[in-house]
């Protein structure tokens, strides 16, 4: 239907237009639906630094690509789920 397209669309958006965040972990952990504590054992780095990240100390290059690829993941998962929607 029309509005499940739409919500697939404003979705997809959303993931291609992620911007540098002011805080990238709060914003992977509400993306995602979990804690610091779940964001250190899904991704291996330690509680110290996502907490250290989080209280706005410099996130390196490649955590910060990581937790855009995870928000990413997340949303084309959402838009997996409203197409199995659709189809059935």
């Amino acid at each position: 239907t029309s509005s499940q397209i739409d919500k697939i669309s404003k979705i997809a958006w959303e993931g291609l237009n992620l911007e540098k965040e002011e805080n990238l972990v709060k914003k992977t952990c509400q993306e995602l639906k979990i804690n610091q504590k779940e964001l250190a054992n899904l991704t291996g780095f330690s509680e110290d630094s996502i907490s250290k990240w989080n209280k706005g100390g410099k996130i390196p290059k490649s955590a910060e690509n990581f937790f855009h690829t995870l928000i990413k993941l997340d949303k084309l998962s959402h838009i997996e789920n409203l197409i199995n929607q659709i189809k059935n």
